[in-house]
């Protein structure tokens, strides 16, 4: 079995509001909120990588009518 690691900062936060008995209705806002925000962060670093590597619409383009892709082989960048 593995040794415990301490809470993070955010799993802290959580625990407070969640022993707070809230409403639903709340809870499921605070749940979008949160996939809404790490949605975003995921977005964006995918933006950065497909701007480091100079991929365009024509890329994807590309991409979708290929037979056989290469972007997914683990020899290519």
């Amino acid at each position: 079995m593995s040794a415990a690691r301490p809470l993070s900062n955010l799993q802290q936060e959580l625990i407070k509001l969640y022993a707070s008995d809230i409403p639903e209705t709340d809870l499921l806002h605070i749940k979008r909120y949160l996939a809404g925000y790490f949605a975003g962060r995921a977005i964006k670093e995918a933006d950065d990588i497909w701007d480091k590597k100079g991929y365009s619409d024509d890329t994807m383009n590309q991409w979708l009518n290929e037979d056989n892709p290469g972007y997914g082989n683990k020899n290519s960048d």
